[in-house]
């Protein structure tokens, strides 16, 4: 009996160290929350066009992060495609940045989609975990003095009318 028990302990802790050292692999980001200031970062999208945070300022903005091969960023790019049609024109500045993705895979994405807006193919989390350490999609909108003042994640994926009523709180 006390053999059975052994084990039957081992193996418990055995799967825990297992979960356990799987959780601690995870990116350490910085997890902005609402009210935080943007953090410092500049990506080149593939228009050629740079943005950054100090680029970002003066203007209400959105930046997003996701994965081609994400479902529910599949499901939050169309909508982002409806916003971007909507406030471009208005003035709002938008960074649609990947997350680990390369270039030919997003580019591939956009095209079979018939995606239009500028995006930044990301090969690495880098400037992704300036933002968070988990989630996506992952959207930010952020007033014109660079202060986030809305976060959408996948729980659950913002519908067009969550980030339209979060634009238009702004823009007044």
């Amino acid at each position: 009996m006390t053999n059975c028990f052994m084990k039957r302990l081992l193996i418990i802790l055995f799967c825990m160290f297992v979960v356990s050292s799987c959780i601690k692999d995870k990116p350490q980001g910085a997890d902005l929350k609402v009210g935080d200031r943007l953090p410092d970062f500049e990506v080149v999208m593939n228009d050629g066009t740079v943005v950054s945070d100090e680029g970002l300022a003066g203007s209400v903005s959105v930046v997003m992060f996701f994965h081609t091969s994400c479902p529910d960023c599949r499901q939050a790019l169309p909508r982002m495609q409806q916003i971007y049609d909507e406030y471009a024109p208005k003035g709002v500045a938008f960074a649609l940045i990947s997350r680990e993705d390369a270039e030919q895979g997003v580019e591939a994405y956009w095209n079979e989609q018939g995606l239009k807006m500028p995006y930044s193919a990301q090969n690495d989390r880098k400037v992704y975990e300036q933002f968070a350490s988990s989630r996506i999609p992952r959207i930010y909108i952020n007033d014109r003095n660079g202060i986030i003042r809305y976060i959408f994640t996948d729980d659950p994926v913002p519908a067009y009318d969550d980030i339209d009523s979060s634009l238009k709180s702004l823009i007044r």
